[in-house]
């Protein structure tokens, strides 16, 4: 299995990321109500803000994964005291499968993704902060070398802050 992870072109890809995020699967993501028209503005507005970036994954040539990179110490995150300079945040949603699901697929994604951001973005650590009840991304960040440090109450949810660091994905996380 190839993976490669690419800066988003949002004007080619805005409906199948719509697609994405408002199908049942993406739930914990909130956008479930969003237009295309809205994707495309809420891209845009990534887009144009220097202190994040939208990424398209591709799995054997496919488009399978959206990542979503941030500066936590001045986006989302700013006024918790556990996030340090260096750090990057992290969001990540795979497609819905639309045929048979393939065994395997998102451990492998998630790996590449956090790989990708301690090698190609330089983070220190990735941080990220899923919704309590994600029950399955919170496996697949354990997988990687993810340690939930506490709860913490963002914009409607509450979320699970976990931080990797380098040392803990080449021990663990790398070998996925």
């Amino acid at each position: 299995m190839s993976i490669e992870i690419l800066p988003l072109d949002r004007h080619r890809y805005a409906p199948l990321v719509h697609g994405w995020l408002t199908h049942p699967a993406s739930a914990f993501w909130q956008m479930g109500g969003l237009s295309l028209d809205d994707v495309r503005d809420y891209l845009a507005g990534v887009a144009a803000d220097p202190r994040q970036d939208a990424w398209i994954g591709f799995v054997d040539d496919v488009p399978t994964f959206l990542v979503e990179t941030y500066d936590p110490t001045v986006l989302l995150l700013a006024e918790v005291p556990e996030v340090q300079a260096g750090d990057l945040g992290m969001h990540l949603l795979v497609s819905p499968p639309t045929g048979e699901p393939v065994h395997g697929l998102t451990s492998a994604v998630m790996a590449a993704t956090v790989a990708f951001c301690f090698g190609e973005l330089g983070a220190t650590r990735v941080v990220v902060e899923p919704d309590v009840r994600n029950a399955r991304i919170a496996a697949k960040n354990a997988e990687v070398g993810f340690r939930v440090l506490r709860e913490i109450e963002l914009p409607g949810k509450r979320a699970s802050l976990a931080v990797c660091t380098r040392e803990t994905f080449a021990a663990v996380g790398s070998r996925r």
